[in-house]
């Protein structure tokens, strides 16, 4: 555990997921102070998941003063989709969402000039890169496999993100020349496949019932159905990853997201393709940070933005260890 920070100051993370909202506090070396998780109720629609994600930051943030004396300096937010000042790029799943100018809507929730945003799994990645499982790996990825598939790239500690912000969404990556659709007909064929709401689709149609992507993970250990859908996914997921190992030449790759509760699997699936493929394979890992990497992002994105803004460091910066 790190030492307490000279400072009482305190920075307000949040993470917009299309199924949950997380919000914390956390001091300027890192630590979490206090944390809540809601549920987003997509079908509410943007405004109403925005305001009560702000109105538990107000109320945690109010608890941090009244626990520690100091003052909200910075806060930061992660949310699927590329992150503009005016609009979210590539975030269908909560109506409203594209059309939303977030940091905007945080710095006057917040009453907060300092205000940052981010696309969830670049978050992630720079949180796995200073706190987790990428820390000294450069270049390093980052893989979440969840409902979407993404990946976020880190190269001297800096997250990559490309012309337009897009680095590392693999999700649209053609399967192959049978693919004539892509993302100019609002398709991702790789997360039309392989993303755990694919695979619980093709998962109930092979089984004749509604079943989610843990339910086929977990049904793979028996039903050999099951396992031969798992095995096909992981066979091509892998070849992406593969690829993108080869193009990036990474020191070692964690995986993360909620697929990743049947990790024995994908680790062994992926490490498999990248040892043969790979001219020089790196070591593939599972995440540190599994459940809540793009909040510990939020954090690190908020500490970093409070620097700029003036505040003073504090003598470390390093959250605890858990997950």
């Amino acid at each position: 555990m790190t030492p307490n920070s000279s400072s009482p100051d305190f920075v307000v993370a949040l993470d917009f997921g299309g199924t949950k909202l997380d919000v914390a506090t956390a001091t300027l070396d890192g630590r979490l102070i206090a944390s809540e998780r809601l549920q987003t109720d997509a079908d509410g629609g943007a405004h109403q998941a925005v305001e009560r994600a702000l109105e538990c930051a107000r109320s945690l943030g109010d608890a941090a003063t009244a626990a520690t004396g100091g003052r909200l300096v910075a806060a930061a937010a992660s949310s699927p989709g590329i992150v503009l000042d005016d609009r979210i790029l590539l975030a269908p799943n909560v109506p409203g969402w594209t059309e939303l100018p977030l940091a905007a809507r945080l710095r006057e929730g917040l009453d907060l000039a300092t205000v940052v945003t981010e696309t969830d799994v670049k978050a992630a990645a720079l949180a796995e890169s200073r706190w987790g499982a990428l820390r000294g790996a450069d270049p390093g990825v980052f893989l979440s496999l969840g409902t979407g598939i993404a990946a976020g790239i880190v190269v001297g500690g800096r997250v990559l993100h490309g012309a337009n912000g897009a680095a590392g969404e693999i999700g649209y990556a053609l399967r192959g020349v049978h693919d004539d659709a892509g993302a100019a007909n609002g398709r991702a064929p790789l997360e039309e496949y392989a993303g755990g709401r694919a695979i619980g689709e093709r998962g109930s149609r092979l089984l004749g019932r509604p079943v989610s992507a843990a339910d086929l993970f977990t049904r793979a250990e028996t039903d050999l159905d099951a396992r031969m859908l798992v095995d096909e996914t992981l066979a091509e997921l892998a070849v992406h990853v593969a690829n993108l190992a080869v193009l990036v030449d990474p020191a070692r790759i964690a995986v993360g997201g909620g697929l990743m509760n049947s990790s024995t699997l994908i680790l062994a699936a992926l490490r498999r393709r990248v040892r043969q493929a790979v001219p020089f394979p790196p070591e593939v890992v599972a995440a540190q940070f599994v459940h809540d990497a793009p909040l510990r992002g939020a954090i690190a994105l908020a500490i970093d933005a409070s620097r700029h803004a003036g505040v003073p460091a504090p003598a470390a910066i390093a959250p605890e260890a858990t997950a």
